[in-house]
């Protein structure tokens, strides 16, 4: 199809706020010649009215590196462990990973769809524009372009806390007499921001390559704690304990209630996978690479963190003894299990410190992905001082404001830790609110639109004159019913997630440990509607089209 395109482009170097960059105006256009792989790009991108500005880099290899490296699936599953065993047990947390896995990877190969169809960094917030009723379309889109920018903005300061307080327990391990103190969690988390800016800022072109290393340590590491863990641990659960055993910690009516709870740590540890949407300008083959992507680091992800979840089961026969633990005092009882299985400080210590290298990385990749949405959004006006945010540099094409933006935010949004803890987490807890919330309506949206047959076929455009953001099926497609099924299982699997989300724990909790997403997620939705109506519905049109889409001869 590539060979039977002709190539146009935006006359001159205008901006993203330049009078040719209005949504509805058509602009001058001359051909260009550029390499067929590098055209097929360009002319993806103009089919949803954006220039190329941004350097593609980014492999198949290098982009599955960098998705498996911001879900961290099996390291992640230690973390959660407390969560799905205090609500639903060995046998709940089993059988509700199971079920996250298929929910998860139902949900983003339907994001693969639509990652084909219209491969943008603006992900979610420009697709919602392209799937709604014209009617309501722009307010909608500018609504779901705050949700995804404040979900990855939460998911870019847990992931630096939850590192910086990985390294203090694991110092406490071998040093039983240290206790971590707030501020010094404080400092180390504004540490490990400052390393993952100079790596987004001054490594721009070492990064894809270095995502090789980093999916080699994923896979091999993966392989490296849990070996010797199983093999050395002097005790292990029975299967009847592991897969029978059910457990009611949060005190809920029923049973079920209370797995479904547990569920959420089993959702957390397989999301994200939209990394890869929002690197799409800056990857090459984008509408074939990233949906394929997005499916391969589900199923490699959810594999594997099934591996760690029932290996981490059948080595804690005595879970009381491990939650009273240094380590499980301070929240992370895995420590114990490992040192436990392996008998050595030196041991434990290796095998842990791969999971808290995976999560350094994990700080670096979310970073960068929170930029390309502020950098997307601003290019299409959505966001306060857009000028500055759409800007990229002239050398690097990294969009180094918006890098600058997220790091910023996410270190004044650290100095809350020093004085509260708890106040930090309620910040954070709108991590997988607002991100499921945006996956859920787009692919409501996007199911509506597939069961009226909006949506055609790249051969019915054979001699059609394409027009900015058009519905036009990607490479990656599933057809007929098939389709229509999955994307409605995604959708009531999305919808269940965003429900169980906002409960907490148990059922009476204290304020410390009442789950506050529901009210953070409805303030940032509240902030955005306010602003679009005072401010940002005069110049926000929607995503504003740079450039003439191709015109098929």
């Amino acid at each position: 199809m590539g060979a039977s395109m002709e190539l146009h482009a935006v006359k001159g170097r205008s901006s993203a706020g330049s009078k040719n960059s209005e949504v509805g105006k058509t602009p001058h256009v001359i051909e260009s010649e550029l390499p067929s792989a590098d055209q097929r790009d360009a002319q993806a991108l103009a089919r949803l009215g954006k220039k190329p500005v941004l350097k593609r880099r980014f492999s198949f290899i290098a982009m599955l590196g960098f998705t498996c490296t911001v879900l961290v699936t099996w390291e992640v599953i230690p973390i959660i462990y407390v969560t799905g065993l205090t609500n639903g047990g060995t046998a709940g947390f089993a059988y509700s990973y199971l079920f996250a896995l298929v929910g998860s990877l139902s949900i983003f190969t339907v994001l693969g769809e639509m990652a084909s169809l219209a491969p943008t960094s603006g992900g979610q917030y420009h697709w919602t524009y392209m799937l709604a009723p014209a009617s309501c379309r722009k307010f909608f889109s500018y609504i779901m372009g705050w949700l995804v920018i404040c979900g990855w903005q939460a998911l870019v300061a847990s992931s630096a806390y939850l590192s910086a307080n990985l390294i203090l327990t694991l110092v406490t391990m071998n040093n039983p007499g240290y206790l971590p103190t707030q501020w010094q969690g404080t400092l180390l988390y504004w540490a490990l921001m400052a390393l993952a800016i100079i790596v987004n800022l001054y490594s721009s072109t070492v990064l894809p390559k270095l995502e090789f290393f980093i999916l080699a340590l994923h896979i091999l590491g993966f392989f490296a704690f849990l070996i010797p863990m199983v093999y050395m641990s002097p005790q292990k659960a029975t299967s009847t304990e592991v897969w029978t055993q059910f457990n009611n910690g949060g005190d809920w009516p029923t049973m079920a209630l209370s797995v479904f709870v547990g569920l959420i740590g089993s959702v957390f540890a397989n999301n994200g996978t939209d990394c890869a949407v929002h690197m799409a300008e800056e990857t090459k083959g984008a509408n074939y690479v990233i949906p394929w992507c997005v499916v391969a680091t589900s199923v490699l992800n959810g594999i594997l963190g099934l591996g760690t979840l029932l290996s981490m089961l059948y080595v804690t026969p005595n879970i009381e003894a491990v939650l009273d633990s240094p380590t499980g005092k301070l929240g992370f009882p895995f420590m114990q299990v490992v040192l436990d299985s392996v008998g050595s400080y030196a041991g434990a210590t290796v095998m842990i410190s791969i999971v808290i290298a995976m999560f350094v990385f994990a700080v670096i990749a979310f970073l960068a992905t929170a930029s390309r949405i502020v950098f997307a959004f601003g290019r299409d006006k959505g966001l306060p001082f857009w000028q500055t945010m759409a800007k990229v540099h002239p050398k690097t094409a990294i969009p180094n404001y918006a890098i600058y933006i997220i790091t910023g935010v996410a270190c004044f949004v650290g100095i809350i830790n020093i004085g509260s803890a708890a106040a930090f987490n309620i910040i954070l807890s709108i991590g997988i609110s607002s991100l499921y919330s945006s996956y859920t309506i787009t692919e409501l949206l996007l199911l509506w639109r597939r069961i009226r047959g909006d949506i055609r076929k790249p051969s019915e455009m054979a001699s059609y004159t394409w027009q900015a953001n058009e519905l036009v099926w990607g490479p990656f497609h599933i057809p007929g019913v098939l389709g229509i099924a999955l994307n409605a299982f995604a959708v009531c699997y999305g919808t269940m997630v965003i429900i169980f989300c906002f409960f907490p724990t148990t059922v009476n909790p204290d304020a410390a440990h009442m789950n506050w997403a529901c009210l953070i997620t409805a303030a940032v939705i509240f902030f955005a509607i306010a602003y679009y109506l005072i401010y940002a519905k005069k110049v926000y049109q929607g995503p504003v089209v740079e450039i003439a889409p191709y015109q098929i001869s």
